[in-house]
């Protein structure tokens, strides 16, 4: 729905008594567009691009782009402190996303993806506005409102200034500032936390699996290769003009906390291709071409969901006797979490490294005795289900943390606070 069509007045809304609905080009004194610069200069003026906004509405300096410091472009587009940054131009998510300038050790300037806003600030305080187009945002107003291009998202000035805000007295607008902001940096110290807790329990698996395959006890168990005490089975490309639709196995599914039905995608094979393909309960699964990063990622699968296939990415491995399956995926695992295979992966190019079956069969592997391995594997699968009931639990105080922004706001901007 256009702003320009909708009022909010006579939507009903009722504001808190000394507020008024407001145009927001009744309380702005400037929205200038930014400048497009395909030049690059390392000694020039920084200008900021749809990037250096993140989605809480701060400023990201860890990356920005410098172009040549042209006096006029200067003079015309240096941000001030005060100013409101309004990302006109992204992705539909994304468009609306703002910050306030509160300054910078040096002068900055913005690109065209943006526009700046400045307020009448006898009217209308800076930080009330960048508030309240955060609300607008989280809300979706610039996702409907916007013109939608192949990739790409734009809010139009006019559009924009044609919004209504509810605007209290600018005592009480500051007073809201204050509170929100302080309510918002509470919020953000508490995710901060929660994501380093959240990074500390997935670390966990891997940890658990050092501990035993670095471990003094495990250098003096005997090693054989891989292909002594495995057999390697087929694995078949995925073809997009295949006869039989096919449960594929991808890289998502292994993981060292186990394997992951959830990473498992439709796909489509050749019929005759798909019947050798298809992964028995037991079976230990390696990620052969993959990125630096995953390659070489292991599980050993449950058998959900039955009938699921592997295909050529991957190397599948049945254990001979003596060797049980979920020993040989810990300690497999071991060597993916310290980055074993991304520094022996060939292949020539950079962002896709291949293990060869030649090299999983000369691997070797330490054998302890069976019944060490089942101690082992018994010990990690209470280690790695702990871990994972923290992980969970952490992802959901998380989730809960991120939806309180967006609780304030609209708080907020009701007249509760």
């Amino acid at each position: 729905m256009e702003a320009a069509k909708i009022s909010q007045q006579d939507s009903g809304e009722k504001l808190p008594s000394g507020w008024r609905w407001v145009r927001l080009r009744e309380v702005i004194s400037e929205a200038q567009g930014g400048f497009a610069s395909g030049e690059r200069d390392l000694n020039g003026i920084i200008q900021l691009r749809m990037n250096n906004v993140t989605n809480r509405g701060k400023f990201d300096w860890s990356s920005f782009l410098r172009v040549p410091a042209d006096s006029a472009a200067i003079a015309a587009y240096r941000l001030e402190v005060g100013d409101v940054l309004f990302n006109n131009t992204n992705s539909t998510d994304l468009v609306g996303k703002t910050a306030l300038f509160k300054g910078y050790r040096e002068p900055v300037v913005f690109s065209n993806h943006f526009t700046r806003l400045r307020a009448i600030t006898d009217l209308l305080s800076p930080d009330f506005l960048s508030l309240w187009l955060q609300t607008q945002w989280q809300q979706r107003v610039f996702a409907n409102i916007c013109n939608r291009w192949i990739g790409q998202s734009a809010v139009q000035r006019d559009k924009l200034l044609a919004l209504e805000i509810p605007l209290p007295p600018l005592s009480e607008q500051k007073r809201i500032a204050a509170i929100l902001n302080e309510q918002m940096a509470e919020v953000e110290r508490a995710r901060v936390a929660a994501e380093a807790q959240l990074a500390a329990a997935k670390s966990l698996p891997a940890a658990y699996l050092r501990a035993v395959f670095n471990s003094a006890e495990a250098q003096d168990w005997g090693r054989k290769p891989l292909g002594d005490v495995c057999e390697l089975l087929p694995a078949k490309s995925i073809a997009s003009d295949g006869d039989t639709k096919v449960l594929a196995i991808t890289t998502a599914c292994l993981t060292e906390a186990g394997f992951q039905p959830s990473g498992v995608k439709t796909a489509r094979m050749r019929a005759r291709d798909a019947a050798e393909c298809v992964v028995s309960p037991g079976e230990v699964l390696i990620a052969r071409s993959n990125t630096p990063e995953l390659v070489g990622r292991v599980a050993m699968f449950g058998g959900d969901p039955s009938g699921a296939v592997a295909s050529d990415l991957t190397i599948r491995l049945r254990t001979k006797d003596g060797v049980v399956a979920a020993y040989l995926a810990a300690y497999l695992s071991s060597l993916y979490t310290t980055g074993y295979w991304k520094e022996r992966a060939g292949g020539a190019s950079g962002t896709m490294k291949k293990i060869t079956r030649s090299q999983i069969q000369n691997e070797q592997v330490p054998i302890p005795s069976e019944a060490e391995q089942h101690r082992i594997t018994a010990t990690l699968s209470d280690q790695v289900a702990a871990a994972e009931k923290t992980r969970k639990a952490l992802e959901d105080q998380l989730a809960t943390i991120n939806k309180l922004p967006a609780a304030l706001l609209r708080r907020a901007f009701s007249g509760e606070l």
